[in-house]
């Protein structure tokens, strides 16, 4: 398995002040009073004096603007956050990364570039990737895990390797398979000599194709756990033959 790829989220400058707006916004309505007065001449210079003779009694007035302190506070907190992050936010720009969200996914140049590779290319692989794009793996697999998140590909793994395809539906898991298989140059020969009917056995593919027999078994061995070849015993013999379930697609990718 490769290194696991570590995303990390982070509270955008504008769903802070979006945050801040709605918190003031509320604590304005909540402490908004309308109060109506009627205002006349006081009759002496003398404050708190009574006007009819009633009892007057001064009284402090220790009205604290609270909501005005909490609203600060939360100013204050989403200010000191932001800088506990802030490093943490800094490093992946320095490594070429930068945060995305679904509307800005195929914004980055670097991933608008793998996301067309794939789509060119069906069953592109980690490796191909890389070296199509000269980037290094690990920008490579950062890039394919925000695709991947979005659903801008799907992950397909057969004959040992992880291979990309765009998620659109267009491939279906039989198709996925054979353009898997084909993708590798010596399945792609040994298929296609099966095919022509010039060389159907073990001993003739390795002549044909130039490797020995024994690295003819192990391709031929995975091409008939996936189905796509099957082999019947002739004599001494074993001749293969293409699964007639996959004829069809071997000869529209082969």
């Amino acid at each position: 398995m490769g290194p696991k790829n570590i995303r990390s989220t982070y509270t955008s400058t504008k769903l802070e002040k979006k945050l801040i707006f709605c918190l003031l916004f509320f604590l304005l309505t909540t402490t908004a009073e309308a109060t109506e007065y009627i205002v006349s001449p006081f009759p002496s210079d003398q404050s708190g004096a009574s006007i009819n003779g009633e009892e007057v009694i001064e009284l402090k007035d220790f009205t604290i603007y609270w909501q005005f302190l909490l609203w600060l506070a939360a100013v204050n907190i989403l200010s000191a956050t932001d800088m506990l992050l802030y490093p943490v936010k800094l490093i992946f720009p320095i490594l070429g990364f930068q945060s995305t969200d679904h509307i800005n996914v195929l914004d980055n140049l670097k991933r608008y570039s793998i996301y067309t590779h794939i789509k060119s290319r069906p069953g592109a692989y980690l490796s191909e990737i890389t070296k199509k794009m000269s980037l290094n793996k690990g920008t490579v697999q950062y890039h394919l895990q925000i695709l991947e998140t979005h659903n801008k590909i799907e992950v397909y793994r057969e004959f040992g390797k992880t291979r990309y395809f765009q998620n659109n539906s267009t491939f279906g898991e039989e198709e996925k398979k054979v353009i898997s298989a084909l993708q590798n140059t010596t399945n792609q020969r040994i298929i296609s000599e099966i095919r022509n009917g010039r060389c159907n056995t073990n001993a003739t593919l390795a002549c044909e194709i130039g490797v020995s027999r024994a690295t003819i078994s192990w391709y031929v061995r995975n091409l008939k756990e996936t189905g796509l070849i099957n082999e019947t015993k002739k004599g001494k013999n074993i001749i293969y033959s293409i699964n007639p379930s996959y004829q069809n697609l071997v000869e529209k990718y082969g």
